[in-house]
Order: C-alpha cells, then structure tokens, then sequence
C-alpha cells in the first residue's frame, strides 16, 4: 500500500484495489466526445455519473491532446476548465485532475480546488508546472511522450531516459516522491507495434519505485484490435487495463468507467489471490 499525497489535505492509497480515473474533456475537438461536454452543466453531469459509477478521481481537460489538435490559449483552457473544478470541488468529496501542461493553468486550477496535476509533457516543457505542484503540495502524474524528440529504439529503455529526466527536475523542484505517480504515455508519438511491446514488458517499468498510471482508453490500439465502435474501443480499452492491471498498473485513466470498473474487479481477484499464494 502507497499513501499518494495530494493537495488541500486529501491523500489517496493506492495498492490492494485499481483507482479509477475518469476522462473529462471539455473540449470541442477531443478524439472520442470532444463537444459531449464542452458546458459546465453536461460537464458535471457526466462527472458525476463517473463518480457513480467507481471513479476516485476525475481528470479535468480544456486542451485536446490528439495528433493534429489545434493548440488553445491559455486563457482559453483555463475559461473552459476552472468553473467546471470549481464545482466538483465544492462539495469537498470529489478527487479533481487536471490535466495541462501550463504552469499558471496548474496554479489556477489547484487554487479552484484540484488535488492533482497531470502533465502529458512529463514536466519538460513548462518546467515551472513542477514548482507549482512543490508549492500548492498537488499530487503529480508525469507522463512520458515521445512527441517533438528523438526516441530510443527500446521502448523501456526510452520510459527510462525521459521519465529519470522528469524525476530530476520534480526533485530539483522539491516535490517528495509520495507525491508523484508515473504514466508511460501510451499512444504519445508511439505506434502500434510499440504500444505492444510496451504493454508485454510494462512490468519493467515498476523498477522506476513509482505507482503507475496508465491511460489506453479509446485510443488506437484498442480501435486497430477490435473496432472502430466506443463499444468496441471499451472492450478493447477493459482487456488492456486487466493486463496491465495484471502487470503492476494501479490507477486507469478511462472514459468508460463502469466497463472498466467490472473488468478490473477480476483482475484485482487474481492478483489478491496470488498473493495469498
């Protein structure tokens, strides 16, 4: 069992039992439900279907982060992100993400109440955003991509390389290591082959000491295997959280939290009892 310790007082373990994590873009233009929820009123709507149905966080997002997505301002982002944080967060029970990579977005949003941020550039390209986390005492997911840089052929050997460089610059920055989970960025400028091979030794990756985060949720992989449907894609999405699950994962960033959610149940039966074992 891990205590993840994130801001405004709050904590969550993390250990015998997957964490869900559930999507919420409020963006017109994400690749799955970009314009679902794009208004604070459907917004919350489907937040609190997600926290009805198992999600201990719900991860906040005001910048499509798909190949070929127009970037936002920043004041866009944050006009699309903060009312919707701040009303999850009023009734003090709900674990709020949010997932940016801008430094004064971050400080804002954990200001409107998140507990956790979620950097898809894995700190390196708004350094300031690991300042942020030190100060405000947010969680922190740091993700790993391999998009606007020279890769490594070895996939695990890549998660090495960036993801040490990102552990360096949150320790420089102060913020203790129960404070950062790791997430090796499935999808991010890697192609299916190397999904693949990511997820068959994603085991490798529990050498780094951090609990793990893993978002697969609709995204090629799952589509390239079984379908181009939501409900295909969900299936697909399930079948790789039980593996990873299986494999060390511990928390699952997903849109369909319920599928997901009864799918995992089995995979953390196994586990249990391979313990006991």
């Amino acid at each position: 069992m891990t205590r993840w310790h994130l801001a405004h007082g709050r904590h969550l373990d993390i250990g015998a039992k997957s964490l869900l994590m559930g999507i919420l873009n409020v963006t017109p233009d994400s690749f799955s439900d970009g314009g679902e929820f794009d208004r604070p009123e459907p917004a919350l709507q489907q937040a609190r279907r997600m926290i009805g149905e198992g999600a201990a966080i719900i991860d906040v997002g005001g910048e499509s982060t798909r190949p070929g997505a127009g970037a936002v301002s920043a004041r866009e982002e944050q006009s699309r992100i903060l009312p919707v944080i701040e009303a999850l967060s009023s009734d003090g029970g709900t674990l709020v993400s949010v997932d940016t990579y801008r430094a004064e977005t971050a400080r804002l949003a954990v200001a409107a109440g998140a507990h956790i941020v979620n950097d898809v550039h894995g700190l390196q390209r708004e350094p300031d955003i690991a300042h942020v986390a030190a100060e405000t005492g947010a969680g922190l997911v740091i993700m790993h991509t391999g998009r606007g840089r020279e890769k490594l052929a070895d996939v695990i050997a890549d998660q090495f390389l960036f993801l040490n460089r990102s552990l360096e610059i949150a320790r420089d920055a102060g913020i203790p290591d129960d404070r950062i989970v790791l997430d090796p960025g499935f999808a991010f400028a890697k192609d299916g082959e190397e999904n693949l091979e990511l997820m068959a030794r994603f085991g490798e990756l529990r050498a780094l000491g951090f609990p793990l985060l893993v978002g697969t949720s609709r995204k090629r992989l799952a589509r390239h295997l079984v379908g181009g449907s939501d409900e295909g894609r969900d299936v697909g999405t399930a079948a790789t959280s039980v593996i990873l699950r299986l494999k060390g994962a511990s928390i699952f960033r997903v849109h369909n939290v319920a599928v997901n959610r009864d799918a995992l149940t089995f995979a953390d039966a196994v586990r249990e009892r391979e313990t006991v074992e």
